[in-house]
């Protein structure tokens, strides 16, 4: 491991800082900072630690802002997990958002360059391959989320410091940088297997090498099935790469990846979620919803009430309907005013404030290979039933629900429709048919819609993730939004939703040759909200 001097400390520790929140419970030194020894920063692998978090800070953000735009705003409305509980004139779920609302990805400080300036850190603060590698696999789980919202993007010739303005690779090209990023950390680490790092460097698996093994081909898998219909081949011989592998993809809770270094305020969706809730009623009594910016959406309610789901309890707070204890605000309407009758709509139950944030699941990996089997054909090492009910318990052990045997067994119950408590939003249309028990009798189509409704209610939370299955697959089926809350002047459907986000308007200006380049030879359509992406061809 280099020699890491005092200048390079301040240089780490600054960067910490412009992770914002990302100082606030890992800098936990008794003495000067300024007068910490080589010794100390080796022995608590303290340098270490602040240039991996610092990285870590770009996947989501501790940044209660940038998540409320990214997790909540962005995720969370399109993969109709929340629905916008505060009636703005311009939002993403109306499909009329400002600039600000859509460029986050690309053009906050808080992502791109507290991701690239510390993966550079991490380069001069240490040569220890084991620790460059989960640097590598932690940089692809935070950028895969920016591609796969604007399309191309730059991203093999990003500055040192997380600077954009260089020419963009397609979506195609990152894609297979990424794949060869990971399956270079997976070879880097295999032979490392055993020779774990500072467990106070690593605040997601405590320097456990193995676990990294694990997420890195667990997001090889992901980004396989990503391109199952853009580029089939590729698809297959990566996923079964990543199954295959001696140590293998997640197979348990406890592989989870799970991040909780966060600021004095806490989880950020929780933060973001409550912002603006109301606490009392006119009367004096206390509202019990908590819900603020973000409600639970109707889309995943109605989907979980048809089905009885006893995960409700976990996800969502008890409404202030008459009659009804779970009931979700619809997407893509006139927003109602929060304080009249938006407050009464279930709210998001994030109840600990020190919960982590989820960056993936071992019930996604399971329904990951589930329909990798069903659908594609791929060699997963089991039978798509056996994956696709593995990942049902795993989820209900995730969260705290009990035996999922009689779940899983239910062959009657369906997803319900929407009518809408306030009168105002309700739904005359049928989301789904799917029953939740197996049928090994149906046609490759019906079971990829059954485990994308499954996997999808198994991924609370993870809206990005959500939403680009649903653009690659067409499930869950989503509420649409209705005339009057389509405000794109005709750009996007209102089936189908927006595919994309535009690009940041600074890169028509501050990056001009490379964005015209992009949109007119790489993204293939206009630079809007309707233009799809390179791997949503289905």
């Amino acid at each position: 491991m280099k020699i890491n001097y005092i200048k390079k400390y301040v240089a780490v520790a600054a960067v910490a800082f412009l992770g914002l929140a990302c100082t606030a419970n890992y800098l936990e030194i008794n003495s000067d900072p300024y007068a910490v020894t080589d010794e100390e920063m080796q022995r608590d692998g303290y340098a270490i630690r602040s240039s991996l978090t610092g990285i870590a800070n770009g996947v989501i953000s501790p940044d209660v802002n940038t998540t409320q735009f990214t997790e909540c705003l962005l995720g969370g409305a399109m993969s109709g997990y929340m629905a916008d509980g505060n009636d703005w004139a311009t939002t993403i779920s109306n499909f009329n958002p400002t600039d600000n609302w859509t460029n986050v990805f690309m053009s906050s400080d808080k992502i791109i360059p507290v991701i690239y300036t510390n993966y550079n850190m991490l380069k001069q603060v240490t040569d220890d391959p084991v620790v460059l590698a989960v640097g590598d696999i932690i940089k692809v789980a935070a950028m895969h989320r920016v591609t796969d919202t604007y399309g191309p993007i730059p991203y093999s010739q990003i500055g040192q410091n997380g600077s954009i303005q260089v020419p963009y690779d397609s979506q195609e090209d990152v894609y297979k940088k990424m794949f060869e990023e990971l399956t270079n950390a997976v070879n880097v680490l295999t032979p490392n297997r055993t020779n774990n790092f500072s467990a106070t460097a690593d605040v997601v698996y405590g320097g456990v090498t193995e676990k990294w093994i694990k997420f890195a081909n667990s997001l090889k898998l992901r980004l396989a099935m990503r391109i199952s219909y853009a580029a089939p081949e590729l698809s297959k011989q990566m996923a079964e790469e990543a199954v295959s592998h001696e140590v293998g993809v997640f197979a348990s809770n406890e592989d989870n990846a799970n991040f909780s270094t966060f600021n004095v305020d806490g989880n950020p969706i929780k933060v973001a979620c409550e912002y603006n809730y109301v606490s009392t009623h006119d009367d004096g009594t206390s509202c019990t919803t908590r819900s603020g910016d973000s409600k639970a959406a109707a889309d995943i309610i109605c989907y979980m009430n048809g089905y009885e789901d006893p995960r409700r309890e976990a996800y969502f707070t008890k409404c202030e309907w008459d009659g009804l204890d779970f009931a979700g605000l619809r997407r893509g309407i006139v927003i109602p005013k929060n304080t009249e009758t938006g407050h009464k709509f279930s709210g998001v139950n994030i109840s600990v404030t020190t919960a982590p944030v989820c960056w993936m699941n071992a019930a996604e990996v399971a329904f990951l290979k589930a329909e990798a089997v069903a659908v594609f054909n791929y060699n997963m090492g089991g039978t798509a039933q056996e994956f696709y009910e593995q990942g049902i318990k795993l989820s209900f052990e995730q969260w705290g629900a009990g035996d999922a045997a009689d779940y899983i067994a239910d062959n009657t119950k369906k997803p319900s429709g929407y009518v809408d408590p306030s009168g105002s939003n309700s739904y005359d249309g049928v989301l789904s048919t799917m029953t939740v028990a197996w049928d090994e009798a149906a046609a490759p189509e019906q079971k990829q819609e059954k485990i994308m409704i499954q996997k999808w209610i198994a991924n609370w939370l993870l809206g990005n993730e959500a939403w680009a299955d649903y653009r690659r697959t067409g499930y869950p089926n989503l509420l649409p939004a209705t005339a009057e809350g389509n405000k794109s002047n005709g750009i996007v459907d209102s089936e189908a939703g927006p595919r994309r986000m535009p690009y940041p308007a600074s890169e028509a200006v501050n990056n001009a040759a490379n964005y015209q380049t992009a949109v007119s030879t790489l993204l293939k359509g206009a630079d809007n909200m309707a233009t799809k992406l390179w791997f949503d061809c289905k």
